[in-house]
């Protein structure tokens, strides 16, 4: 029983420390936009701020690319799409969860000299040159790799949780997309949040707000989109525990999918393209190489622009040998992009009619986002709104990230940040579709979760059902021109065999319940079904429950009951609900077994993501590879060019001192050797055959090395050695007349001779030892072997220290006093000792 015992201790102290390395884990916050990721690490005692790239920079741009066989990621990636276009992916975010027909991705292929393909999944893949397929969410899971890879060498530790921030438009297909694509890279979701949201907790976290709810404008110009989001801010106070806290409570939401930055550096390429053309007479748009050198440079030219009337483009060599030059002036650009002029505004009408607020009640419109910068986004948004109601009291490029960061860790407990609590709300209508009771009837449509539904929402369905069907969830209005309005299908089985269960109970008219949920991250579910019949009663107090109401109603059929109460609402209604249920086992309910079935174009399956997975992991791995080879081969070619230097520095240097000509002749004759073999067969070597030619030099340059290091710590360990020598024969002295006086004294001593003896044994077996070694020391040359080695040295300095510290550090024995006689008339104790033992001399206890 005993050892029983034992080893449950052991294990829940094992799996507690586990527990609790977990919950002390690092989360990582990432802003994957379609131009620029950042990202940012929280974490105990480092501090909060933006993740940093190698490069020192604060942001990292959003594209993938191989030179020939090495991977490149953010600026490297993106310097190099000029010279490989057809290996360089960039502005991914286009293409999560898009079908492959869609006209979002019509609209990427205008954008990007990347060759595309459809998947199995009718989703969209992307070929390099040499054929090589991914599809978007491994090439969206590489970028999310490095990042964690960049947060793991900042925290030092494994980063597993990530929170992702993500358009308020996103449908449930580019949800899924991004979270399989976190997945793959080896993360787990903490959450999603909308990118506006994330700005909001931000602009919270400084600040402080009254009672009476502030109303205010998130405006996020970013690179694909432009959107709007309505939030109030207010004080409140928990019920509970009487804490004051910020609420934010997302109110409304506008946004334009088709307008953006990327927009205006599509018109202003085609400023280029006409201009090049009209020069030239050649057309440029079939040269994949000139595409991709003019949409950077569209991007260049865009940025002075922002500051600036005119800009003069130039491009070396754009195409077919031809040096082209330009000069572009912002009258003409704007004039490009008059048509989006009231396409910037109007995302900001749209979120203030969804929240059923109208301009006066709005104290600011917060401006975020790279495409905010742009002077004709700013003077479109002072036109709707009012220079007066502009605000830039946010770090454009960087409040999402580090909101999103915040709110990431309000929802861990193992970091202490303001508490702040946010309400979002969903943007698309959720209706859930099923087939009439009747066999061949029509299908009914039921609209369970409505624009404006707030995130955690439930909503109940009740069906009168005797066999197993199914409900599907879907948008009733298209989310965008080619995407599936359908999300999900849930099969409810196992309605027969409950229902016949129920009945038997006494159940009367059961029915079935499904819970449609919609998550904090925006994800839409079917939760769970049940089989409920109220059980008949025929007790006497039953009957009288039933005579006065007590039984209750029938529930109405297939309507939905909203649940997305408060949360302390719902606990008040959780023991309400608790207190009326009577105790034992609830024979009126039978859970249901669902089965989700999604579409063609759903979530990856967990075959295909460990598929991903693996494939990833073997292209890390190859890189590691390729990676620990071109570091043997650099180290190997430093050390040579080191040891070349060593053999050719003179007669007057250490190493040359210290070796004798055979050495040094077959060293040399063996780093010839290797050179010439490094320059034949270097680049085809592997990494075991470079560090074995290594290894061959190092031995014989190392008793050469051991030689000179040996010189050079002779003195210090010789030194050690005489200073414990000349410590334990003054502490012999002392110690041996202290047991004299303590024999004369009567009183024990620290020690005895036994032990003295042989401490003094080990002393003159050291002074022997290292007497003989220095002496044939003195006799070797500096380019032999040395005749005595100086950890030898040290390691019986070390013995004889620790001999002696033993007998320094014991304490002195007690001495009990001798008990008085019965004749004594005094009735004294017996005679004290001349000299009491704290009167003894102390020896070595400095030491």
């Amino acid at each position: 029983m005993p050892r029983f015992s034992l080893r449950k201790a052991v294990t829940f102290f094992v799996l507690f420390a586990a527990i609790f390395e977990c919950s002390l884990a690092s989360i990582l916050a990432v802003d994957y936009g379609s131009d620029w990721i950042k990202a940012s690490l929280m974490k105990p005692g480092v501090p909060f701020d933006v993740l940093l790239n190698k490069d020192s920079k604060r942001k990292i741009q959003s594209s993938v690319a191989w030179k020939k066989d090495e991977r490149l990621f953010g600026s490297d990636a993106a310097n190099i799409a000029s010279r490989f276009p057809q290996d360089s992916f960039s502005s991914l975010k286009y293409l999560q969860g898009a079908p492959f027909n869609s006209d979002i991705v019509t609209y990427f292929t205008s954008i990007s000299t990347a060759q595309i393909a459809e998947t199995d999944r009718k989703t969209v893949a992307l070929k390099q040159s040499d054929g090589t397929e991914w599809s978007t969410e491994e090439l969206i899971a590489m970028q999310l790799s490095y990042i964690k890879k960049l947060a793991e060498d900042l925290a030092g530790e494994p980063v597993n949780e990530v929170i992702l921030t993500v358009p308020p438009y996103f449908s449930q297909l580019e949800r899924d997309s991004i979270t399989d694509a976190i997945e793959i890279a080896g993360l787990r979701t903490l959450a999603l949040v909308n990118d506006g949201t994330a700005v909001a907790v931000n602009y919270a976290m400084t600040r402080t707000f009254s009672s009476t709810p502030e109303y205010h404008v998130i405006y996020d110009a970013g690179a694909s989109s432009t959107r709007a989001t309505v939030v109030s801010f207010a004080a409140a106070e928990d019920p509970k525990t009487k804490a004051s806290y910020t609420q934010i409570n997302v109110l409304g939401v506008g946004h334009d999918r088709n307008t953006g930055g990327t927009e205006l550096d599509l018109r202003l390429r085609d400023i280029l393209i006409d201009s090049f053309m009209s020069k030239h007479r050649r057309d440029i748009r079939k040269d994949k190489r000139g595409m991709a050198k003019l949409w950077k440079e569209a991007g260049r030219v865009k940025a002075i622009l922002s500051a600036n009337s005119d800009a003069t483009s130039t491009v070396e060599s754009v195409a077919f040998d031809i040096d082209f030059k330009t000069k572009v002036t912002r009258s003409e650009f704007e004039k490009a992009c008059k048509d989006l002029h009231s396409r910037f505004a109007k995302p900001i009408y749209d979120a203030l009619a969804n929240s059923e607020l109208s301009l006066p009640n709005i104290s600011s419109v917060i401006l975020t986002g790279g495409n905010s910068r742009t002077p004709m986004v700013q003077a479109a948004v002072k036109a709707a709104v009012g220079e007066d109601r502009i605000a830039l009291n946010v770090n454009a490029d960087e409040s999402a990230v580090l909101g999103a960061a915040l709110y990431g860790a309000s929802l861990s407990r193992q970091f202490k940040t303001k508490d702040i609590r946010v309400t979002d709300v969903l943007i698309h209508d959720i209706q859930a579709s099923y087939l009439a009771s009747n066999p061949g009837t029509r299908t009914i449509h039921t609209a369970v979760l409505p624009a404006g539904s707030k995130h955690g929402a439930r909503k109940t369905l009740t069906f009168k059902r005797k066999e197993d069907f199914s409900v599907v969830l879907n948008y009733p209005n298209e989310v965008m021109s080619g995407f599936p309005r359908e999300i999900l299908e849930a099969k409810i089985v196992g309605i027969p065999e409950a229902i016949d269960n129920l009945t038997e109970r006494g159940a009367i008219d059961p029915v079935i319940k499904a819970t449609v949920v919609l998550s904090e991250s925006g994800f839409v579910s079917v939760g769970d079904a049940i089989a409920y019949g109220e059980i008949k009663d025929d007790s006497i107090t039953g009957k009288l429950k039933g005579l006065f109401g007590g039984g209750g109603d029938q529930e109405p059929l297939e309507t939905d009951v909203d649940e997305a109460a408060p949360k302390d609402e719902k606990m008040e209604k959780d023991k309400k609900d608790k207190a009326t249920k009577p105790l034992g086992k609830d024979q009126s309910t039978i859970p249901l077994e669902i089965e989700i079935v999604y579409n063609s174009q759903g979530p990856l399956s967990l075959v295909a993501k460990r598929a991903a997975r693996e494939r990833l992991r073997a292209l890390d791995n190859m890189e590691m590879s390729k990676q620990l080879r071109e570091e043997a081969h650099n180290t190997l070619e430093g050390y040579l060019y080191k040891l070349r230097d060593l053999l050719n520095d003179g007669p007057e240097t250490p190493f040359t001192k210290c070796s004798q000509p055979s050495e040094r002749q077959t060293l040399s004759n063996k780093l010839s050797e290797t050179i010439e073999w490094l320059h034949d067969e270097g680049d085809t070597a592997d990494t075991l055959q470079l560090w074995e030619k290594r290894s061959v030099l190092e031995n014989l340059e190392k008793p050469i090395v051991h030689r000179y290091k040996e010189i050079e710590s002779f003195p210090q360990a010789l030194n050690n050695s005489q200073k414990w020598n000349w410590s334990t024969r003054l502490f012999l002295s002392q110690a041996r007349e202290n047991i004299t006086a303590d024999a004369i004294a009567g009183v024990p001593s620290k020690w005895t001779s036994q032990e003295l003896d042989a401490l003094e044994k080990a002393l003159k077996e050291h002074e022997s030892w290292l007497h003989d070694g220095v002496e044939r020391q003195k006799k070797t040359k500096m380019n032999e072997d040395p005749a005595i080695d100086t950890q030898e040295m040290q390691q019986r300095a070390k013995t004889l220290e620790q001999h002696l510290q033993r007998l320094v550090r014991r304490k002195v024995p007690k001495f009990k006093k001798t008990p008085a006689k019965s004749g004594d008339a005094s009735g004294s104790s017996s005679t004290e000792p001349t000299q009491a033992p704290g009167d003894r001399q102390p020896g070595h206890d400095e030491l």
